[in-house]
C-alpha cells in the first residue's frame, strides 16, 4: 500500500538493485517519495533488465506522462555489481530527479587523490599480469578480467545522461542528511549519511598503504597535487581499459626458475594493488541510514569491517562508523540490508569466537539477540548469488544472523535438487548451514517462490 514504507531487494544474481518508496502525506504513490539504491550485477543481465520493468510498473509518470519518475538514486560505490545497470539503453524510459555518489567517485575530491593513484598502479599492474596469459591460475585470470571490465557507459550516463538538462550528481559524505541536499520528505522520515568520511585518504588509506605506494610511484609522483583531473573530460575510472599485451613466450636470456620468481612477484604486487583498490571501493560505500516513524532501516552496501578503528590505519568503514559516528549506529535497527552479498568481511562479527571485539559490540548493537522467551523483531534481506567469490556468502554468518532477526527461514526442502556453480566452495562456506535458519535471500527465494524480489514494509 502506498501509505507504507516499502522496500523491495530485487533479485539481480550476484548485484544489488534496492527500491525504496517512502510515502508522502497524502499517502498516494504521486505524492510518495521514490528511491533506488544501486543497480547491477555480476551475472546475467535478464534480471536486472526484468527487475527495471518491474521498477517502471511501480513509479508514478512524469506531469507530460512521458516518462516514470525516480526522486533519487543512489549510487553506494563504483564496482559492476552496483554500477552495471546504469546502461544508458535502460533509462531512457525513467526520469530522475537527483543521484548522490560517494565523494570518493568525484574525480576532483581533494581528500582523495592518493586513493585515484592507487586506482593507476592497480590498473597498471593488472594490465602487466595480463600479458602472462596461460601462466595466470584461475583466480587470477578472473581479477585481470575484472579490470578489464569498461564502466564507461554507466559512469558516463551517471554523471552526465541520467540528470535532466545540466543537472549533475551529488557527492556525499558521512554526516551530511537529506535536507542539506535539498531533498524533501514527510516530516516522519529521514536520511543520515553514515559514510564514508570526506577526509578518505586518512581514514580508509591509511599510512602503510600510503608508504607502499610512494615506494612503487615515487615521491614526486606522490606527492603532486591531482588537480589537472577535469570532471567534463575523460577520468580514469571512465577510460577505456588499457589494451591486454599478447602473451610473452617465456625469454631465453634468463633461466626458468628466474624467470618463474618474477613472474610470481609481478602477479604478487598486482594482486596486493588489485586487492587495496578492491577495498577501498567497497569502505567508500555510501551508507544510509532511513528513519520512518521512529524505525531505523539500515543500508550499508559493501562496507568492510578490519578490526578496531586506529587513527593512521587503513580502517573498514564499519570501524570508522563506529569511532565517528556512534551515536546514530549504535542502536538497533529495524532493517539491515546485509551487506556484500552475505561475504564474511562485510558484516562485523565475531567469526564464531568468544571473544570481546569491536565486530561483535557492533553487531550485538545493531542486532542485539532477543532477551529470554522473546522474539526478534528486526528483519534483514541479503541479495546474494554463489558462484563467483568463495565466501559469498558465508553460511555461518547468514547462521548468526538469522539469530537476530524476524522471517528467518529453513531453505533446506526447497533446495533438495539445488546444484552450486561451484561445489567444493558451496561444501566449504555453505553446506554445514543450509539446513540452519537464514535470513530471507534473493537466490534462495526465486527458487523456492519464483518470485524476483523480497519486499520489506513499514506502517
Amino acid at each position: 500500500m502506498a501509505n507504507e514504507l516499502l522496500i523491495r531487494v530485487y533479485d539481480v544474481g550476484l548485484g544489488d538493485c534496492i527500491y525504496v518508496r517512502i510515502p508522502g502525506e497524502s499517502g498516494s504513490n504521486e505524492e510518495a517519495f521514490h528511491m533506488l539504491i544501486d543497480c547491477g550485477t555480476w551475472s546475467s543481465e535478464k534480471f536486472l533488465e526484468a527487475a527495471l520493468e518491474q521498477l517502471a510498473s511501480e513509479l508514478p509518470t512524469t506531469p507530460g506522462g512521458e516518462k516514470k519518475r525516480l526522486d533519487l538514486v543512489v549510487v553506494t560505490h563504483e564496482h559492476k555489481d552496483h554500477i552495471a545497470g546504469f546502461d544508458p539503453k535502460h533509462w531512457e524510459r525513467f526520469s530522475v530527479g537527483n543521484v548522490w555518489m560517494n565523494c570518493a567517485m568525484n574525480p576532483k575530491h581533494p581528500e582523495a587523490g592518493k586513493t585515484r593513484k592507487v586506482r593507476k598502479v592497480a590498473e597498471k599492474a593488472v594490465a602487466g599480469l595480463g600479458s602472462l596469459g596461460a601462466a595466470l591460475s584461475p583466480s587470477l585470470a578472473e581479477l585481470v578480467s575484472i579490470f578489464e571490465i569498461g564502466n564507461a557507459g554507466a559512469m558516463e550516463t551517471l554523471r552526465h545522461a541520467l540528470l535532466a538538462g545540466d543537472g549533475e550528481p551529488t557527492y556525499v559524505h558521512a554526516g551530511q542528511t537529506h535536507e542539506e541536499l535539498g531533498i524533501r520528505l514527510h516530516p516522519a522520515a529521514k536520511i543520515h549519511i553514515l559514510a564514508p568520511e570526506f577526509a578518505f585518504d586518512r581514514f580508509y588509506l591509511g599510512k602503510a598503504a600510503q608508504t607502499a605506494l610512494k615506494e612503487i610511484i615515487g615521491a614526486a609522483a606522490f606527492d603532486a597535487v591531482e588537480d589537472e583531473i577535469d570532471p567534463e573530460s575523460e577520468t580514469e575510472s571512465e577510460a577505456a581499459p588499457a589494451p591486454v599485451p599478447e602473451p610473452v613466450p617465456e625469454p631465453k636470456n634468463i633461466s626458468p626458475a628466474t624467470f618463474r620468481a618474477l613472474r610470481a612477484r609481478m602477479q604478487s604486487n598486482a594482486l596486493a594493488f588489485a586487492e587495496l583498490d578492491g577495498k577501498l571501493k567497497n569502505n567508500s560505500s555510501v551508507v544510509l541510514l532511513i528513519e520512518w516513524k521512529g524505525k531505523r532501516l539500515l543500508f550499508v552496501g559493501d562496507a568492510e569491517w578490519h578490526g578496531a578503528f586506529k587513527e593512521g590505519k587503513m580502517n573498514g568503514s564499519w570501524n570508522v562508523m563506529w569511532k565517528e559516528r556512534n551515536k546514530l549506529l549504535a542502536q538497533p535497527v529495524d532493517f539491515l540490508k546485509i551487506g556484500h552479498h552475505g561475504s564474511e568481511n562485510a558484516t562485523p562479527w565475531d567469526m564464531g569466537s568468544d571473544k570481546d571485539t569491536e565486530e561483535a559490540r557492533i553487531l550485538e548493537a545493531i542486532l542485539p539477540l532477543p532477551k529470554a522467551g522473546k522474539k526478534p523483531t528486526a528483519r534483514a534481506v541479503v541479495s546474494t548469488e554463489r558462484g563467483k567469490y568463495r565466501t559469498i556468502p558465508r553460511g555461518q554468518l547468514l547462521k548468526e544472523i538469522a539469530r537476530r532477526v524476524d522471517g528467518a527461514t529453513n531453505y533446506a526442502d526447497d533446495l533438495r535438487d539445488y546444484e552450486p556453480k561451484d561445489v567444493a566452495d558451496f561444501v566449504a562456506y555453505e553446506r554445514d548451514w543450509l539446513k540452519e535458519l537464514q535470513p530471507p535471500r534473493t537466490d534462495f527465494e526465486r527458487i523456492r517462490k519464483n518470485s524476483g524480489y523480497i519486499d520489506v514494509t513499514f506502517d
